[in-house]
């Protein structure tokens, strides 16, 4: 059963937040095969002109899809999260994510479309430190494949 196109437009609460350590941005950079110095190297970092380490591009990741989440678990919804897989992401970036930041993720419904039996949901999430400064935007898009047939 495709969703429901009154969806689109439904923003969710912001998430509580999230801060941003030193160690989880080495172990993110660690983890994808990034050794720029900016992501382990305080001083590295502060010669680039920022005040800590900064975290690679898609460390936001972990905290817009979380809260992503709350979207795809709203009841009222109805998504069948055990068919979805994901789509497609990007971001688009005020300023990078930094060590001490404290972030929250206010996220909300774009597009809801239907193709070939599969339900498409684009969900945008705005991150913004804990001073109500933007940070990033990040976009999610979630397939729900059609049930098979039989």
């Amino acid at each position: 059963m495709a969703l429901d196109q009154s969806f689109v437009g439904r923003t969710y609460p912001p998430t509580a937040p999230y801060e941003v350590g030193r160690e989880k941005i080495r172990e993110f950079a660690e983890a994808i095969g990034d050794a720029n110095p900016a992501y382990t190297d305080p001083e590295a970092a502060k010669e680039l002109g920022h005040p800590d380490v900064i975290a690679p591009p898609t460390f936001v990741f972990a905290i817009t899809f979380k809260a992503a989440g709350e979207v795809v678990q709203d009841p009222q919804l109805g998504l069948d999260y055990s068919r979805v897989v994901h789509g497609d992401q990007k971001f688009a970036y005020t300023r990078p994510v930094r060590a001490g930041d404290r972030l929250s993720v206010t996220s909300t419904i774009e597009a809801i479309k239907s193709l070939a039996g599969n339900d498409i949901l684009d969900i945008r999430g705005e991150v913004h430190d804990e001073s109500g400064e933007h940070v990033v935007t990040a976009w999610t898009k979630l397939v729900a494949r059609a049930a098979e047939e039989g």
